[in-house]
């Protein structure tokens, strides 16, 4: 007689079988359900987080000119300038953080499928 035990269920079911039995035992079962509920709670952090860093970035981007025209008005004319001198800079710099973050997980997202 033969060891080999006959899967009749498609790969995606087959996976559950932890220990190959050829039986998804309850256990098998709960630890998928468990693996699954992870991966949407992670899931759901990561868009959590790139939502705040998008906030972060857009209230950074419209706060930094509105504090070179204060410093202006309150005297500080230098202050201003330094601050309008690296803008440009800041700007870029904010703009290619958020967009190397969603792109990073733009990438990991295809790479899962």
């Amino acid at each position: 007689m033969s060891d080999k035990i006959t899967k009749t269920v498609d790969d995606e079911v087959a996976k559950k079988d932890i220990n190959g039995d050829g039986h998804i035992s309850k256990e098998e079962l709960e630890m998928d359900l468990e693996f699954k509920r992870k991966e949407l709670e992670d899931a759901d952090a990561r868009r959590d987080a790139m939502r705040k860093m998008t906030w972060f970035a857009l209230m950074g981007m419209l706060v930094y000119p509105i504090g070179i025209v204060i410093a202006d008005l309150i005297g500080y004319e230098t202050t201003g300038q330094l601050l309008a001198d690296i803008a440009p800079t800041y700007f870029v710099a904010i703009s290619a953080l958020v967009a190397a973050f969603f792109g990073a997980n733009a990438y990991v997202d295809k790479k899962k499928k």
